[in-house]
């Protein structure tokens, strides 16, 4: 007896088994905290950083530093060099210019009062030049052609005199702002020179 095989037809269905769906996990919720201070209170703060910067960086630009070489004084926009050697009046104008440099310009009581006070331990200085000078009889003119103001002057009692004293030198012992005096031109004196301080 022969054995027999029996063929079965199968047939597959290409069919992709149904997915399995599974739930979103379950988010969990945040632990409830009582809130300390308002939700706008960190946005104020960092406004007002903010604009405590900003006026920083303003006033800093307007005013910036102000910078004198070594050896001079600064006082408000300006620096000031008091000499330590003397020269009579037209040598001392042309050191302040050769330095960049003008014999001091007085342009108010302040200046003034600072300027009388300038004194030093190692040169005893008397009189020092500045730059306010006689152009012709009665005709007072500062070195950088500011006009003359006789009420902002600051001449000693019975000053300016009469003569060939056409230069005008600060009196520094005098103790009081009234130091001016007007002297001649070939005297030899200490000198005061002013230039503007170097903003940066």
């Amino acid at each position: 007896m022969a054995s027999e095989i029996t063929y079965a037809e199968v047939k597959f269905k290409n069919e992709s088994p149904a997915p399995v769906v599974k739930g979103l996990p379950k988010k969990k919720k945040p632990e409830q905290h009582p809130q300390k201070y308002p939700l706008w209170l960190p946005w104020l703060i960092s406004l007002l950083l903010l604009l405590v910067c900003i006026a920083l960086v303003v006033v800093l630009l307007e005013r910036g530093w102000t910078c004198c070489p070594k050896g001079w004084r600064r006082f408000q926009g300006s620096c000031y060099f008091l000499s330590l050697d003397r020269m009579n009046c037209a040598e001392s104008a042309q050191n302040c210019t050769g330095m960049g440099s003008q014999l001091v310009v007085i342009n108010s009581k302040a200046e003034q009062e600072f300027l009388s006070k300038q004194k030093t331990q190692s040169v005893r200085r008397d009189n020092v030049y500045i730059g306010l000078f006689e152009e012709k009889v009665g005709q007072w003119q500062w070195a950088d052609k500011t006009p003359y103001n006789v009420t902002a002057a600051f001449w000693r009692k019975e000053e300016p005199s009469p003569g060939h004293e056409n230069c005008t030198v600060m009196h520094v012992p005098e103790g009081n702002l009234y130091n001016w005096n007007n002297v001649k031109p070939d005297t030899m004196h200490h000198r005061i020179c002013e230039a503007a301080a170097v903003i940066v």
